[in-house]
Formats: structure tokens, C-alpha cells, sequence
């Protein structure tokens, strides 16, 4: 039942067939900037203690609101995570709502432990979560909140893959398609759950 809820609250946590994937350095990260709006599509896996699942995800981001879709290779919805000024919310396939004030409370309330769920977009998009303490390996990886990042990219530059590691898990998002725009929201709005 748990793994369950970490793949849906892991995408709270993205594959072009043709492109040449580049590993990251050092140089390609850089300070967190606003996002106006994020796309993206594409599968994630979640690894604990040698245990892996799988799933695909629908991201978006947009007027102030984060939603992550996560469905089964079939097309079955597994559930729905949502984010906005008022906190964060999941919805199962059963339609049972849970509420939380940030992220993290919520994935400790589901999974027993913390997931860095409202800074993958930012490591997504190759950058350090501002205001926290951030450092690099000798191989380019990002570390940062007990993590180590890592990216692969397409010739253009957008994220291929976004790998996440810890002694506890794995985290893999294999991206089919992302677009973004910079710049702050427009308006606030409400996680469509919460109407």
C-alpha cells in the first residue's frame, strides 16, 4: 500500500528518442528562478530497499496551482497530487482526499518519511533550491536536503532524466515532453479538489 502512495507522492516528485543525452557538471546548475509555467510528461520510477515501481505522470503547473497526475503504464489513474497557496493535497484512485499544509507533511504522513516534493520541479529545471545549503560532487551532481541530483539532457538543454538518491530510495523521472515559461503566475488559483 505504501509504495503505492510514494509513487503518487513521488511525483510529487520525466525521452527524446533521438537525442544525444549529455550528463550535467557543476556549470549547468544555477540559483532557482520563477516558473509562470511547467509542463511535462513522461514515467517515473521509485526504488526502496531493492523494491521498484513504476508509473507514468502528467505535470503541470500553472496560475499558482502544481497538480502531478500519476497513472499506470494502462492508463489507470493511481491518483492525483495537488499544490497551492492554501497547502497540498492527494487524491487516490479510490477518490479518498488527503490534506496536508506543506509537501513534507504530507508525504510523512503517507510514507513515513520526507520526499522532496516541492523542489522537483526546481531540480528539474537544473537549479539549487535557494536559501538552503547546496554543494556538488566531483562528478557534476547537485546536493542538497540529505539528496544527490543528478540530470541528463537532451542536445537542447531540457531535462531527460532526473535522478534522485538517498540511503532510503530512488527517485527516476524519464521526461517524454516538457515546456516552461519564466515569470510569476497571473492570478492564484485552487487545486480543482478543493471545489
Amino acid at each position: 500500500m505504501k509504495i503505492k502512495y510514494l509513487i503518487f507522492s513521488g511525483c510529487i516528485f520525466l525521452l527524446a528518442a533521438c537525442a544525444t543525452p549529455q550528463m550535467t557538471s557543476p556549470k549547468d546548475w544555477q540559483a532557482q528562478r520563477d516558473w509562470k509555467t511547467f509542463d511535462a510528461s513522461g514515467r517515473l520510477g521509485v526504488k526502496i530497499n531493492d523494491k521498484g515501481s513504476y508509473a507514468n505522470f502528467d505535470w503541470t503547473r500553472a496560475n499558482g496551482v502544481e497538480t502531478i497526475d500519476v497513472n499506470t503504464p494502462l492508463g489507470n489513474t493511481v491518483g492525483q497530487l495537488c499544490r497551492d497557496a492554501e497547502g497540498v493535497l492527494a487524491v487516490d484512485s479510490n477518490g479518498k482526499l488527503f490534506t496536508a499544509n506543506t509537501p513534507a507533511e504530507l508525504s510523512e504522513d503517507l510514507l513515513g518519511y520526507n520526499l522532496p516534493i516541492e523542489h522537483l520541479s526546481v531540480w528539474a529545471n537544473g537549479e539549487w533550491v535557494s536559501d538552503v545549503a547546496h554543494g556538488f560532487t566531483v562528478d557534476g551532481k547537485l546536493q542538497q536536503l540529505g539528496w544527490t541530483i543528478s540530470r541528463t539532457l537532451n542536445e537542447d538543454g531540457t531535462p531527460r532524466i532526473l535522478l534522485l538518491e538517498n540511503d532510503k530510495l530512488t527517485l527516476r523521472m524519464v521526461f517524454t515532453e516538457i515546456s516552461r515559461s519564466a515569470g510569476l503566475p497571473e492570478k492564484q488559483e485552487r487545486c480543482a479538489a478543493r471545489i
